[in-house]
């Protein structure tokens, strides 16, 4: 593959642990296509669901699309109803339930609204997929449900009109990772195939398609690769109103990638529904008006920074609890607890904590007389099925390999901790308890230079299954004494082989390992990016990592 696409072997290597070991999968890698999508009717459940909405509006139905209140499920929402929304002048209206009055995903207050207002057909965005007798009960009603939903399928399936969840076990779509969103939009797809419209009426999405990426942290590879890196695409170069607010708000005048997504805008999304109503994350990306947008963009905005401020609070207190408590030390798990904890935000905890006890973590707070968190594991663990061992001790669950959330009865809070713990024990390897460095390929200092990180700028969009590479460099040094420590936390590092290559880098919150930078040799792993100071771009090294050479 080397003589094939003539680049550095390191880059070789990139490709070849992504599965590319030709030039015919190299040029679909580096220059994906619309077109390579897959046919949306190759998903189980497509065309009964597209048959039914076209009924639907043929006869002048109430449609309602319900959706989860996060960033993936508020995205989908937006996206079916504004598609829907162009083409039917009939009764259309969105659904999003509550996180404290309601809990996530479908809701009986939900239904019974739908009831009530004479609705009879309901798509379930990013959720539904475990309602199986919610949707029983719709179906008793009146209410038709269409699905679309990613989670993982339980034995018994909801008994929906239609089911659009590709890891349903005898469903043909070849991809089974689509972000709720991505069911959602070839949902869309197909209505547009069968309606004979123009691409641009589905096209024009995929900016919260790529949000919705970003947020729910699903694979960056297959169909999600060609939908991030075109919903990128539009996200720079022509994003609708609502991504264009929130990247002038969050300060993103440079070219965005996936990443800003995750860390800028997907916050602001999610803390509608952490801290007041989802509802008007999907109002903004409904809206037409700019002026609405502007004063909706500047709530969720609000919205984010108190998010931040109870985040912070209960951090320290979640912590304060595991260095006072012996006991927990010893454990392979957290399950911690405290009734007065904020819902919206135990998630975002469960992940800190992480970071301070590397090990599969879960918080929980007190919600409607009940007791439901969330949880976050560690590299390598599948979290939800370790919670899936302890079904018969929970009201309701659902979740991904990495992230799931819980609901309990207080009296199994006791029995839960017990069994998660013992499922736990009995399942992690060792070494996923201390966290590793995934070093991607070695390279010396002298290969750094723009020509080799335009291609590896051409890997992006990056996420989970093609994460930014990591390099490893040996043998450098402390160029002249000129690296520091900046701001009493950071390393702004100046490196150089001895070989007249010098490399400048940045090493953040690394302060107490600046001892390792004199006065020998010390081995470096890095990611590489660019630095933009005074007009003048440099390539840079971000440092991850740094010890004593051996």
């Amino acid at each position: 593959m080397q003589d094939g696409l003539n680049i550095h072997p390191a880059l070789c290597r990139l490709l070849a642990l992504r599965g590319i070991n030709n030039f015919d999968d190299a040029k679909d890698f580096f220059r994906p296509e619309i077109n390579q999508l897959h046919n949306p009717f190759l998903m189980k459940g497509m065309q009964e669901a597209v048959n039914r909405i076209s009924d639907a509006i043929e006869w002048n139905e109430r449609i309602m699309v319900y959706g989860d209140y996060d960033v993936d499920g508020t995205t989908s929402v937006a996206v079916m109803y504004s598609f829907l929304r162009e083409r039917y002048k009939g009764q259309l209206s969105f659904y999003i339930p509550h996180r404290y009055r309601e809990g996530y995903g479908v809701s009986k207050q939900g239904i019974d609204f739908a009831i009530a207002n004479g609705y009879t057909l309901m798509i379930t965005l990013d959720c539904g997929i475990k309602s199986a007798e919610l949707v029983a009960y719709a179906k008793e009603n009146g209410i038709d449900v269409i699905i679309c939903d990613h989670h993982t399928p339980d034995e018994i399936l909801p008994p929906a009109f239609a089911i659009l969840n590709p890891k349903q076990k005898d469903c043909p779509y070849p991809f089974k990772e689509l972000s709720g969103c991505g069911i959602g939009y070839k949902l869309i797809c197909a209505l547009a195939q069968t309606w004979t419209l123009p691409a641009e009426s589905t096209t024009c999405y995929l900016d919260l398609v790529a949000t919705s990426i970003a947020a729910d942290i699903v694979p960056v590879d297959g169909e999600n690769r060609i939908l991030a890196y075109y919903g990128i695409k539009m996200a720079n170069e022509n994003p609708s109103l609502s991504i264009k607010t929130l990247k002038d708000i969050s300060g993103l005048i440079k070219t965005i990638t996936l990443s800003d997504l995750v860390f800028a805008i997907g916050p602001k999304i999610n803390a509608a529904g952490r801290m007041d109503d989802a509802k008007k994350a999907v109002d903004l990306f409904i809206e037409q008006n700019p002026e609405h947008i502007k004063a909706l963009a500047a709530e969720l905005m609000s919205d984010n920074t108190d998010r931040k401020e109870v985040d912070k609070n209960i951090t320290e207190e979640a912590l304060s609890i595991l260095e006072n408590d012996p006991m927990l030390a010893r454990k392979k798990s957290t399950v911690l607890y405290k009734e007065h904890w904020h819902k919206g935000v135990v998630g975002i905890v469960a992940s800190r904590l992480i970071d301070y006890c590397y090990r599969p973590t879960i918080v929980l707070t007190s919600s409607n007389g009940k007791i439901s968190g969330s949880a976050r594991s560690v590299m390598g663990f599948n979290v939800y099925e370790a919670i899936h061992e302890c079904r018969e001790l929970l009201e309701n669950y659902g979740g991904h390999f990495y992230a799931a959330g819980i609901t309990m009865l207080p009296e199994n809070y006791p029995l839960f901790v017990e069994k998660f713990e013992q499922v736990v024990s009995d399942s992690i390897a060792p070494h996923m308890l201390t966290p590793e460095i995934e070093i991607d390929a070695e390279i010396e200092l002298e290969d750094i230079k723009p020509a080799f990180y335009k291609i590896i700028k051409q890997f992006e969009p990056f996420g989970p299954n093609n994460m930014r590479p990591v390099f490893c460099t040996r043998n450098v040094r402390d160029y002249q004494g000129n690296s520091r420590i900046v701001k009493e936390q950071h390393i702004k590092f100046v490196l150089s082989n001895g070989r007249g290559t010098i490399v400048d880098g940045i090493g953040f919150k690394m302060a107490e390992k600046f001892r390792y930078t004199s006065p020998g040799a010390f081995d470096i792993v890095y990611t590489l990016d660019e630095n933009e100071f005074n007009g003048v771009t440099k390539l840079q090294m971000k440092v991850i990592d740094i010890r004593p050479a051996y």
